[in-house]
């Protein structure tokens, strides 16, 4: 049997960018030897000493609760049960756009939780700091192999780490492939370090 290769991400469930790269990685699986492992990272955390505008200041302190919740069940249940729950958290936030209804919001992660499986309690966590250590210690497990500079999403295969690639849309099947191959083909080059231009394109979710 082939030997499936650890693809470590590290992602915010406010950030599209991120989900965009967490459903491409997810179509990567269906036509690459890998295996998605989730983890938790906090555009709270990442801004709360910038300087950003009040208007992002205000929602990625509303992304902190989505993030607390995430952060129990990763503590509880694992890697694997995070990915469900982050899909289920996607689907709803971005692909039927509940991340523009914040006054909502505790019933879309109530809902989330329950289609993931999980009990509608873990959503408690939103209004608590009794995960803020774990979760800041995952986020900065992350955010540590990239610098500071940088966001969601994050993801490392091995030692080698990097942030993105930020994608719109997703690309399926083969296509997805050949982007990760491409990815796996400069991270591993150990003098490379940056290739971006601006984006043209909101996230498009399909």
């Amino acid at each position: 049997m082939t030997e499936h290769t650890p693809v470590d991400l590290w992602f915010d469930p406010f950030c599209p960018f991120a989900w965009m790269t967490s459903r491409w990685l997810l179509e990567v699986e269906k036509v690459r030897p890998i295996e998605p492992r989730w983890h938790i990272m906090s555009l709270y955390v990442l801004n709360e000493d910038k300087d950003v505008p009040e208007e992002y200041r205000e929602m990625t302190a509303k992304a902190l609760g989505p993030a607390r919740v995430v952060t129990a069940v990763q503590e509880e249940h694992g890697s694997e049960t995070v990915g469900r729950l982050y899909t289920e958290l996607g689907v709803r936030l971005h692909n039927q756009g509940a991340v523009k209804r914040l006054d909502t919001l505790r019933e879309t992660v109530e809902e989330a939780l329950e289609a993931a499986g999980l009990d509608r309690s873990f959503a408690d966590a939103m209004d608590s700091g009794e995960y803020d250590a774990a979760l800041r210690a995952s986020h900065a497990d992350g955010i540590d192999r990239v610098g500071q500079e940088v966001g969601t999403p994050v993801i490392a295969v091995g030692d080698v780490a990097f942030f993105g690639p930020v994608i719109s849309p997703a690309p399926k099947g083969e296509e997805a492939g050949r982007l990760w191959d491409g990815v796996r083909l400069v991270a591993g080059f150990d003098g490379f370090f940056e290739l971006k231009r601006s984006r043209t394109r909101p996230p498009i979710f399909d």
